[in-house]
């Protein structure tokens, strides 16, 4: 074998093949998680008896929604980080959440008084829920946006924007077992507006991070 041909040989076996989009998301995702759990943990942690209020409407459906959140948003994550996927079917999937959050929010107004709405909508943990939010997602924005970096997303910004919107999730699931404001009302305004914050910063963050 000549040397030209075994250097050739001995740069293709050391080569190493980057990771796929679904395995740098996943090997990306955990830690960040992870950071965001232990932030958690060591600053909120759940309610008393949480697993008691499991059977209490309100709670289950607010935890339910972030959750299922966290999964189409995922998916979606997913489909914007390779060029030229089709995100139809995941932004369809996408708008499960805010009609299910419609129809928790026409119940609350079925069954609570008039005069509680704005109580309802207030709450006690407004301020707290805006800043506990978005740094409970921080780390795994900053986890997304790398794993998405080992693709290809043909519009940067939406990507980011995407990558917000899960870790805006995230934080809002774990927050979610936090919060003592349960009111469809409340998680209508409130978690919307935390999780805009980080949808809006991926998105600035991906227009410069995600170009290729």
């Amino acid at each position: 074998m000549r040397t030209d041909d075994l250097i050739r040989a001995l740069a293709a076996d050391s080569a190493t093949r980057p990771l796929s989009l679904r395995r740098a998301f996943a090997s990306t995702l955990i830690p960040g998680v992870a950071i965001a759990l232990c932030l958690y943990l060591v600053f909120l942690g759940p309610r008393p008896h949480v697993l008691e209020l499991l059977a209490e409407p309100r709670f289950l459906f607010k935890v339910c929604l972030t959750v299922l959140l966290v999964a189409v948003s995922g998916k979606l994550v997913l489909r914007v980080g390779k060029p030229g996927a089709e995100i139809r079917h995941a932004a369809l999937l996408l708008a499960i959440v805010p009609v299910l959050l419609g129809a928790g929010i026409l119940a609350e107004l079925l069954t609570v008084p008039v005069g509680l709405w704005s109580q309802r909508l207030i709450g006690t943990n407004a301020l707290h829920c805006l800043k506990s939010i978005p740094s409970l997602g921080l780390a795994p924005l900053a986890a997304i946006l790398f794993s998405l970096r080992q693709g290809a997303p043909e519009h940067p910004a939406r990507a980011g924007a995407a990558a917000g919107l899960l870790a805006g999730a995230i934080g809002a699931a774990l927050y979610a077992t936090h919060c003592p404001d349960d009111s469809p009302l409340f998680v209508a305004v409130w978690y919307t507006v935390a999780i805009s914050f980080l949808t809006i910063l991926g998105a600035v963050a991906g227009a410069r991070l995600l170009r290729w």
